[in-house]
């Protein structure tokens, strides 16, 4: 005996593919616009404060993320002397440095306490 409703089952079998292409549609879109808000931006701002940190040399005048200004005195591949008074030296991470003296700061901040 042949299945009544075998004309119905055939023809839904057709309609698959497009479907299951609709189902993921929503979900591709999602991941676009998480990139393009998100991910794209923050990559930028890395890129920035790379260049800049890769920039900095001696004579420079600059501020800490944690807000001490000084006068770079010498720089090397991982760290920084900085003065920050007279006879007054310390070294500091290049990540450590965010911004110039007396301008908008390069390093976003992370948050206040």
């Amino acid at each position: 005996m042949p299945y009544p409703f075998e004309p119905f089952v055939v023809a839904m079998a057709g309609q698959g593919q497009p479907g299951t292409l609709m189902n993921f549609l929503p979900f591709i879109m999602i991941l676009a616009i998480f990139y393009f808000l998100i991910l794209l931006p923050m990559k930028r701002r890395q890129t920035k404060v790379k260049e800049f940190q890769e920039s900095l040399k001696v004579g420079d005048k600059i501020v800490t993320t944690s807000g001490i200004y000084g006068q770079i005195t010498r720089v090397t591949d991982k760290s920084v002397q900085l003065q920050i008074a007279d006879k007054v030296r310390i070294d500091i991470s290049r990540a450590a440095i965010g911004g110039y003296q007396g301008q908008d700061p390069v390093v976003p901040e992370t948050g206040s306490v």
